[in-house]
């Protein structure tokens, strides 16, 4: 195993977003290229937006794709008296302060700065002050450095530079004596031993004061790289409003998790033209140096064709058994129907995701209580009467044991009473689904069998003969 060790370090104040998906998904993927350990952490440390649910949410949707972390999950909040530690090794070493400055003092200073256009940041009023007033609130301030630059070489986007001028003495410990995000991510990575710290781009402006951090307290500085963020149709980033962004949304909405996966991969990330990749292609050929440097936009047309595709290609026994949910949500019981698992081969070839799957697989478990009549009114009567007649006595008297068999015995009829075979086979498949939108004929007979096949036909010719 190599030395390489990643993290994803959600915040669980909501669901696993996709952009956060990706972001596992990057780290994870780099960590089993590179024979590596995958790290979660769960940042807890807001506990009044943090919720067990919302961690809960995001165990789910890291299992359901099937990133797996060989070590965690890890809870921030766990870590508070090894925050605390720290905090106290910068003050007694010099390189953090008390500043006693209210809210007030703040605000009236960040106002004057603003009014002679001057950046507000802090004028380090507390930063060599001697006195400690005792019982006085009080923040503990990292003494920044406050000439030169910091520097990085981002794997993505390159060498980035700040000027230490324009960052100020940042807070690592609030009044109440909780720690800051920023100081809290550094201990983390830094007792954890990340090497390499993979992102959203949204956190490349701390990164300059994590840096400063890690180097105050002499731990060594990983490597940075900065994935850009994820857009909606419109350039502006993906939120609500663009529709579904999290991935446990996608699984409802009957999205496979390696249709998901693949998108998400190729959101940033190219390798050649290429555009489908299994998980054990996405491990080989995963190199952190080839994500853009360009923002993606989230395409829900792409998605749904790659989830056609690995539906199409998919096993027909996971599907039925990922298939079952959807069909319990509509009250559909499989029991006594017929095998779920040749229904999804007669639906596979052209649903797009399990969700459109399901709807189309009622009709197998539900004989229709209603007909299309607009597509039945294209016919003349007594012509679909015919058709019922003549198809009934072929299906009753041949053995029917295979869709070409089906298949064989519908053109003979063509062609024994000169019909055409859209006037054959469509009042057939409305008699037995109810509709014109369902697998081909020889498939729904072979499944449905013989018998429910008949019962369906009659029940039609009942209705049309009502009519």
């Amino acid at each position: 195993m190599s030395e390489l060790r990643v993290r994803f370090a959600p915040s669980p104040t909501g669901y696993l977003h996709v952009g956060g998906a990706r972001t596992a998904l990057f780290n994870w993927l780099l960590a089993k290229n590179k024979g590596g350990t995958f790290i979660l952490r769960i940042e807890d440390t807001d506990v009044e937006r943090s919720t067990k649910e919302s961690v809960d949410a995001i165990l789910e949707g890291m299992k359901w794709l099937g990133l797996d972390w060989d070590e965690g999950p890890v809870y921030q909040s766990d870590s508070f008296p090894l925050y605390k530690e720290y905090v106290q090794k910068l003050l007694d070493a010099g390189k953090a302060y008390k500043c006693y400055c209210t809210s007030e003092e703040l605000d009236a200073k960040r106002n004057l700065a603003m009014q002679e256009g001057r950046k507000p940041k802090y004028d380090g009023t507390c930063r060599d002050r001697g006195d400690h007033p005792d019982g006085q609130p009080y923040v503990v301030r990292f003494r920044a450095p406050q000439g030169g630059v910091t520097a990085f070489d981002d794997l993505i986007k390159g060498v980035i530079t700040f000027p230490n001028e324009e960052l100020d003495d940042l807070i690592i410990q609030r009044t109440d004596g909780t720690p800051t995000y920023n100081f809290c991510v550094v201990i983390d990575d830094a007792t954890m031993r990340i090497t390499t710290v993979i992102r959203g781009d949204d956190h490349v402006n701390n990164t300059p004061r994590q840096i400063q951090l890690y180097e105050a307290l002499g731990f060594p500085v990983p490597q940075f790289a900065h994935v850009p963020m994820i857009l909606g149709s419109d350039k502006a980033r993906l939120s609500k409003r663009h529709g579904a962004t999290s991935v446990i949304a996608y699984r409802d909405m009957g999205f496979l998790p390696e249709a998901l996966l693949n998108y998400l991969v190729r959101l940033g990330w190219s390798n050649g033209d290429d555009e489908i990749f299994s998980r054990d292609e996405m491990i080989q050929k995963f190199d952190i140096h080839n994500v853009g440097r360009s923002a993606s936009v989230f395409n829900t047309e792409k998605l749904l064709w790659l989830n056609a595709h690995y539906i199409k290609n998919g096993d027909p026994e996971r599907l039925a058994g990922l298939l079952l949910p959807h069909l319990s949500s509509r009250e559909v019981t499989t029991l006594g129907g017929p095998d779920l698992m040749a229904v999804v081969k007669t639906l596979q070839e052209r649903a797009q995701t399990l969700v459109e799957m399901a709807d189309r697989a009622v009709f197998y478990y539900n004989a229709p209580d209603s007909y299309d009549d607009a597509a039945l009114a294209k016919f003349d009567k007594e012509q679909v009467l015919a058709v019922f007649e003549v198809v009934t006595e072929k299906l009753s008297s041949a053995p029917i044991d295979a869709v070409v068999v089906v298949d064989a015995l519908f053109k003979e009829i063509c062609t024994e009473k000169g019909w055409k075979m859209g006037q054959v086979g469509q009042p057939v498949r409305i008699a037995l689904s109810g509709g014109t939108q369902a697998p081909g004929i020889g498939e729904i007979v072979v499944t449905l069998g013989i018998k429910e096949t008949l019962k369906r036909i009659s029940s039609a010719r009942e209705y049309v003969t009502a009519k």
